[in-house]
């Protein structure tokens, strides 16, 4: 079953093709970061413009490249939600209007979903059932996962998602939009023995998150140092440094504790911030400890993508699952209403 995937959530337009059989055949991703950089954040009404000029020049480069035709596709997944509403209205308007025209099904994918699944892309990847920790830009949640639709939510943050507080983090530092890679290459040179920032909520029993403390931490720190003179490169990569360190030691702490609070071994780790090589250490160094594996797509799969949506769709197609004449859009949607598939466990 050959099923195109668009992927319109934010600010990154992706298109792939998936086939239930061959696997990933194509895939092709264009990133708004240039558009929005000047502004500090995505800006909704440009990001649905550029997946209006973008989403069918790049359907037209995977099936060039997969060398298939329009009669060859069997279905159409789109990312329903969540997002932004119009981005994402793009994407289904355009998926929903081709899979008519081609006389094939559509299906609307969870966007956190395609995430979640995206480790199954890779030539070894993680059997079920697994913790996943889902940490991007809008979303930090730990999910128990026991087959495809199979989620119990065990915690999330409770404000800022740490992708957003590494945006916002790095705003402080005078960093450009997105913060995450910026943050994560100063942090390299900094020391690490210089500051000391608190590590959230790890005191107290749970597995749900908070950043916004750390937010006001790293902000008091640059103003200390600012009293004491102008902020150097130094001051930058020491807070950068500290702020990674109390993030990274964060999500590791609260991914120990899942595993054995759900008695699992194996960890699934996706979404942009999955990208940050600290994170992946840290991780991989204290999973070791507990005999545990952990499991991440490839980097270029980490951030939002179409080879995601593609494979979720295929999934869920296969399955006998399609869109019904009222299917919308949700900007908001909890990954727990998803039904399961029959025999995805």
């Amino acid at each position: 079953m050959l099923i195109l995937g668009l992927e319109t959530s934010c600010d990154e337009t992706g298109v792939a093709l998936y086939d239930t059989e061959r696997g990933l055949l194509a895939h092709a991703l264009f990133s708004q970061i240039d558009i929005h950089v000047e502004y500090g954040g995505v800006v909704p009404e440009l990001a649905s413009r550029d997946h209006v000029r973008k989403t069918l020049p790049l359907i037209e480069e995977v099936m060039a490249e997969a060398e298939v035709t329009a009669a060859d596709i069997d279905g159409v997944a789109y990312t329903a939600g969540p997002g932004l509403v119009g981005a994402l209205m793009v994407g289904a308007t355009l998926a929903r209007s081709l899979a008519w025209g081609w006389g094939v099904p559509a299906l609307g994918v969870h966007h956190m979903e395609g995430h979640l699944l995206a480790p199954m892309l890779e030539e070894e990847h993680p059997e079920f059932p697994f913790v996943a920790l889902l940490v991007s830009g809008g979303h930090t949640q730990l999910v128990r996962v026991d087959g495809i639709g199979q989620y119990r939510l065990l915690g999330e943050s409770l404000d800022d998602a740490a992708g957003e507080a590494f945006d916002k983090a790095a705003k402080m530092l005078g960093l450009p939009y997105p913060g995450g890679p910026h943050i994560g290459r100063l942090a390299q040179s900094g020391n690490p023995e210089r500051f000391d920032f608190p590590r959230p909520m790890v005191n107290r029993p749970g597995l749900d998150f908070s950043f916004s403390g750390l937010k006001t931490f790293t902000l008091n720190t640059v103003a200390s140092c600012r009293e004491e003179g102008e902020l150097t490169e130094q001051d930058k990569a020491d807070i950068a440094r500290a702020f990674e360190d109390a993030v990274v030691s964060t999500l590791v702490i609260k991914c120990r504790r899942a595993l054995k609070q759900e008695g699992l071994k194996t960890l699934v780790m996706a979404g942009g911030v999955s990208a940050n090589s600290s994170l992946r250490a840290g991780l991989k160094r204290a999973l070791a400890k507990e005999r545990a594996q952990v499991f991440y797509p490839a980097p270029l799969f980490c951030t939002d993508n179409g080879a995601m949506i593609a494979y979720a769709g295929a999934q869920r197609l296969q399955a006998g699952q399609v869109d019904t004449e009222d299917t919308r859009v949700r900007p908001r949607w909890p990954m727990e209403e998803l039904p399961p598939i029959e025999g995805a466990a």
